[in-house]
């Protein structure tokens, strides 16, 4: 059973950069990458809420108002995460995409052990975790290095080393994200004693946000309107983003009391790289394949390992 809780873990992790790369579809459909977030974000707050309803999960909401304002307000996390994984995944490609949230997230959540913020009980430096920030700082630099900038997808636009700078520090900002999500969805764990809640509030949130931020952008005329009747040209693993990040809030939630903290985010972002690699490698998604060097191999080896050390030191 333990062992199975631990492939479960790996497997989420693979989902999460599953999500990432069939999301584009949706952008390529409705033609702005905030209409895309919005509509995957409320597929999955309606997965979540009928999940929810299902198990009668839901009674639990009545706590809200006696919750504190600000644990309310993970969900703000998902729609910079998701919207910048439909910005980058064309540009940079998924492998080094996942790779900057990974080192986001890994960073993030060192600085909220060894400060103890948000909850999250105080973790004291060590040699292994020392050694793992290094070995995860030198995995990106040579997944970054090792990307090829002749090779991003057609009509893309190749970025300029400014722009190109850009997307890197977005790609690291929407990783450290998710680690302060989990910590401020813990504490409304704690209020509503009940994870399919806390997931459902999530999402809504997210979702609620995303849809103010695209309306937003609409009356400046700085984004595209949605398309939403292209809608019906997206494959049907197109929709498959939803159900994602759907399961990976509901999997984590259910795996860390089981096999602790540390190990979920050891072995989701594990999961999170490999199957960014292997989509990178074969051009899964309809994505450009960019194929797995050396020096990228040795890159993603890094990163597994500073992560494993990072986490379980």
């Amino acid at each position: 059973m333990h062992y199975l809780l631990l492939a479960s873990a790996l497997l989420v992790g693979c989902l999460l950069a599953v999500q990432a790369s069939v999301n584009l579809q949706l952008n390529k459909a409705v033609g702005t990458p905030y209409g895309a977030s919005t509509v995957q974000l409320s597929v999955a707050a309606v997965l979540l809420l009928i999940i929810g309803t299902v198990f009668g999960a839901l009674g639990a909401l009545g706590k809200l108002p006696d919750a504190t304002w600000w644990h309310l307000l993970g969900g703000l996390a998902s729609p910079l995460y998701i919207t910048s994984g439909i910005l980058l995944f064309p540009r940079l490609g998924a492998l080094l995409a996942v790779g900057l949230f990974v080192t986001g997230q890994m960073f993030a959540s060192l600085g909220l052990d060894l400060f103890g913020l948000l909850g999250v009980p105080k973790k004291p430096l060590s040699v292994v975790i020392v050694l793992g920030a290094l070995a995860v700082l030198a995995g990106i630099t040579a997944i970054v290095r090792g990307q090829k900038a002749a090779a991003p997808q057609a009509g893309s636009g190749a970025p300029p080393a400014l722009a190109r700078t850009g997307w890197l520090l977005l790609g690291l900002v929407a990783g450290a994200v998710l680690p302060i999500q989990g910590a401020v969805n813990a504490k409304l764990r704690a209020d509503l004693h009940e994870p399919l809640a806390v997931g459902a509030v999530s999402f809504t949130v997210a979702t609620l946000t995303i849809l103010i931020v695209l309306l937003v952008l609409l009356a400046a005329h700085r984004t595209p309107r949605p398309d939403l009747g292209n809608l019906r040209t997206v494959p049907w693993w197109g929709w498959l983003g939803g159900a994602c990040a759907a399961a990976y809030v509901v999997a984590t939630f259910m795996l860390i009391p089981e096999i602790g903290a540390a190990t979920t985010v050891a072995l989701t972002v594990t999961g999170q790289q490999l199957a960014s690699a292997l989509i990178d490698q074969y051009g899964v998604f309809r994505l450009p394949r960019r194929p797995l060097t050396a020096v990228r191999l040795t890159g993603l080896a890094l990163l597994v390992l500073g992560c494993l050390l990072v986490q379980l030191g």
